[in-house]
């Protein structure tokens, strides 16, 4: 048998250290925001915050609510987002602040719902805009942007208070959802003019907690005066097209303690330059992140992909690291919107070194351009339920890295792991994923963690194997409800209140207690290890109860619905630990539902609107299936058709059986088949030659090619298409546009990957009922320097459309019955 792992968690360190940072909530405030040099606290209390990129001006304002709500129920509590200069002011003088750009509006939808807000104001963002975000007509006036060049600042004191403006009520003092602001961005060698912009930002009216800056590159900020935050990507599209996956991506996906990551912007900054020593803010101020790469964008010459678990291998991999603020970069995709005089995206043509697409912006997100559902959203949830109850838990525990460590970044033999823990308790960290260079399995593995005032812990009672591709944390000493739950070779979820009742011999009882629910590793039978002291009795569905000193062993579990096992408290209380299958584990979510906080379980999207009382689903299915614990005193009513209620495990599930006519409930055109015609209007020429720009990095075809050389196909988009359709186009190529008559409604670059269109935004930007969808394909030439996940060599790629498919997500709500 292997020898375990072993991990010694030193002496307690002595506390953080407080009040040494000129950071201050409003006088009164209910729940006082404050920064230790370790992690932040709310009320008090350590607070764990997960924070999501969303950039309004690149969505509908018609869609704000739905998509900030998505967020919240995907475990997001503060929304991030960039205040895109060129976006409000691309003509001086001529402020837009309405409809699309309407900041007031997003912040109210923010504060309405519960979600803190952090306006990232610039004045140059980066956000692959258009001159980092800055005006053309503000370039024109400086040539030192980015300094305290008086030409410059001048403009900038007018856009902060106009943002100030906005804001104006919706601080902490007024009750309002701004937790902190972002001064600039990834601007590494500048620190006075860092604090120049920060006092320009007080002076305008501008406050929160919280002022905060990018920290990755070495940067260089004035002392004490901006909260660093760090990011890391899994993959990047700013590198060469032939440079391979970086180093400073594959880091990720180890356990360490290093937060700066260079290669971030590194194509916009001279990578020689280092500002200061590798993380020397580290003794002052906490880890926390803002840029934790949610997706990736793909400019023309790398076009990257990214998985689910490449974004849910990283993002626990940084709270095993020490990180006690998770933020996404980003969290939500979106559409550029269309500048009067130019497209408003990063290109060559201004001197950037990336061609990105004119509209999309989807970054593949785990809500996509359109609000679609990726998998990487659900992987995200399961983690930010976690934090959601036990964040303030895990951000005073330190990180620790065991005795033996990967040998370096070439080391994929080593078993990567680490845990958060204090004196007596802790989690359990192990990753065993990376993209592009798969990690073997790992046999006969088992865990001896040193404890410096508790005795050490070896687990499991049997020694397991850690799959290829895995990445989970276990609980060591969590006391749930008077219960001391030793280990589980199970992945925390979440804690569901009031759900654990059922009498010794089996009869309904009213006493209530907390149930712990948890997620089964795949590959990984669970064992619940239980401190006996802390047990009278317990009760399990299936598996073995064993005793083994003073721990009981629950093993041979068989994960489900049904998997809860129960136990009765020594000090008289009940608590049930429930573990669900891994797949069923991704369709949890909490929330407020019918008058308490209840565990959904779901294949498709849920959220929890407590304004309007009712929760809603979206689903690809009219009759749409979820189950319930604790189920509410009435079954659910839907706007349309009746409710079935049945037993599934201890939870209640209810199916919409839709009523004849409700919405949704026919074929539509094409019937079950959901595909669309596609003709061939015009084959394809040959592909035109790449050209290069910045760097010598391959540049994006011109206009001229898509009305010569393209392939064109017509699409008709019936009108009997029902709301919330895309239109899923599978293809090939080099670069595709959409139209409806002659105006672009969407662009993409080829990835491998399909492209989605909403017919809902179709409608909004003209009549693809009548005119039909123009979809123009340009093929791509052999030989051309671009990256493309997939692609063979330098070979070339036909320009095609396969098929193209139409599926409608349902948006249905439920009230209480």
């Amino acid at each position: 048998m292997t020898a375990p792992h072993r991990l010694r968690l030193p002496a307690q360190p002595p506390p953080p250290l407080r009040g040494h940072l000129p950071f201050a909530d409003v006088p009164g405030a209910s729940d006082p925001i404050e920064v230790t040099s370790r992690w932040l606290t709310r009320g008090g209390r350590p607070w764990f915050p997960v924070s999501g990129e969303f950039h309004f001006t690149r969505c509908p304002a018609g869609e704000w609510e739905e998509e900030l709500l998505k967020m919240k129920a995907g475990g997001v509590t503060v929304v991030a987002s960039y205040v895109i200069w060129i976006h409000h002011e691309e003509t001086e003088g001529d402020l837009r602040f309405d409809g699309d750009r309407d900041l007031r509006r997003f912040a109210e939808l923010c504060s309405r719902h519960g979600l803190d807000l952090v306006p990232r104001i610039g004045p140059w963002v980066h956000a692959e805009a258009r001159n980092g975000g800055l005006p053309d007509w503000v370039l024109a006036r400086t040539g030192a942007p980015r300094t305290d060049d008086p030409a410059y600042l001048a403009p900038v004191r007018r856009w902060y208070a106009a943002v100030a403006e906005q804001l104006r009520g919706l601080d902490r003092g007024n009750g309002g959802p701004v937790v902190a602001l972002q001064i600039e961005n990834e601007l590494y060698d500048q620190p006075g003019h860092l604090l120049t912009l920060k006092r320009t930002a007080q002076e305008a009216g501008l406050a929160a907690p919280l002022w905060t800056s990018t920290a990755w590159g070495g940067v260089q900020l004035p002392p004490d005066e901006l909260l660093p935050l760090y990011g890391g990507y899994p993959e990047t599209f700013w590198t060469e097209a032939d440079g391979g996956w970086p180093d400073t991506c594959r880091k990720h996906f180890f356990f360490t303690h290093q937060r700066d990551d260079e290669g971030i912007g590194a194509d916009l900054r001279p990578t020689t330059v280092r500002g200061g020593a590798p993380d020397a803010l580290a003794d002052r101020f906490p880890w926390a992140t803002c840029e934790l790469g949610g997706g990736m964008a793909v400019a023309y010459h790398r076009r990257p992909r990214v998985d689910a678990a490449d974004i849910g291998a990283l993002g626990l991999t940084k709270i095993g690291c020490g990180s006690v603020w998770q933020g996404y970069y980003m969290f939500h995709g979106g559409t550029n919107p269309r500048g009067r005089a130019t497209f408003l995206q990063e290109s060559h043509a201004t001197g950037y070194p990336n061609d990105l697409p004119l509209l999309t912006y989807d970054f593949q997100a785990p809500l996509g351009e359109y609000g679609q559902y990726r998998p990487s959203y659900h992987e995200l949830r399961l983690q930010h339920l976690l934090l959601a109850d036990f964040g303030q838990l895990i951000a005073p525990m330190r990180s620790v890295l065991p005795e033996r460590l990967p040998a370096g970044q070439d080391d994929r033999e080593t078993l990567r792991w680490a845990v958060r823990g204090d004196g007596r308790s802790g989690f359990l960290f192990v990753n065993n994923h990376q993209p592009h260079e798969p990690l073997p399995d790992h046999t006969g593995v088992s865990f001896t963690v040193d404890f410096p005032d508790a005795p050490p812990l070896t687990l499991p009672s049997t020694p397991v194997t850690v799959r290829r591709g895995a990445y989970f944390c276990w609980p060591l000493r969590l006391d749930v409800g008077g219960l001391r739950l030793e280990w589980a070779t199970a992945q925390v979820v979440c804690v569901v209140d009031g759900a654990a009742g059922r009498a010794e011999d089996g009869a309904d009882t009213d006493a209530v207690g907390p149930v712990l629910v948890l997620a089964a590793i795949d590959g990984i039978t669970p064992e619940l290890a239980l401190d006996a002291r802390s047990v009278k009795a317990v009760r399990a569905p299936s598996g073995d109860l064993t005793t083994d000193g003073d721990r009981l062993l629950v093993t041979g579990l068989r994960p489900g619905t049904d998997a809860l096992v129960e136990v009765d408290t020594a000090d008289g209380r009940r608590v049930g630990l429930l573990v669900l299958d891994a797949a069923t584990a991704r369709t949890a979510y909490r929330g407020p539902a019918w008058g308490a906080d209840r565990l959904v379980l779901c294949d498709g999207g849920v959220v929890f609107d407590t304004h309007r009382d009712e929760v809603r689903v979206h689903s690809r299915s009219p009759e749409p299936s979820f189950a319930v614990l604790p189920a509410p005193p009435a079954a659910p009513v839907a706007a349309h058709g009746t409710v079935k209620e049945t037993a599934d495990g201890v939870f209640t599930r209810y199916t919409l059986v839709a009523a004849a006519e409700g919405p949704g409930v026919a074929d539509g055109p094409g019937g079950s088949e959901r595909t669309l015609p596609v003709a061939l209007v015009r084959a394809p020429g040959e592909a035109p030659p790449t050209t290069t720009g910045v760097l010598g990095r391959a540049g994006a075809p011109g206009d001229e090619h898509y009305d010569t050389v393209a392939a064109e196909y017509h699409v008709p988009v019936p009108d009997d298409l029902p709301p919330g359709t895309l239109l899923r186009v599978h293809w090939t190529g080099d670069t595709g546009r959409a139209h409806v008559g002659d105006r672009l409604v969407a662009d993409q670059f080829y990835s491998g990957r399909v492209w989605d269109l909403a017919v809902d935004r179709l409608r909004t930007e003209g009549d693809p009922g009548t005119e039909g969808l123009r979809l123009r394909i340009l093929p791509l030439p052999a030989g051309a320097p671009v990256h493309i996940p997939g692609r063979t060599g330098d070979s070339p790629l036909p320009a095609r459309i396969d098929r193209v498919e139409w599926l409608t997500v349902h948006t249905l709500p439920f009230r209480a019955g």
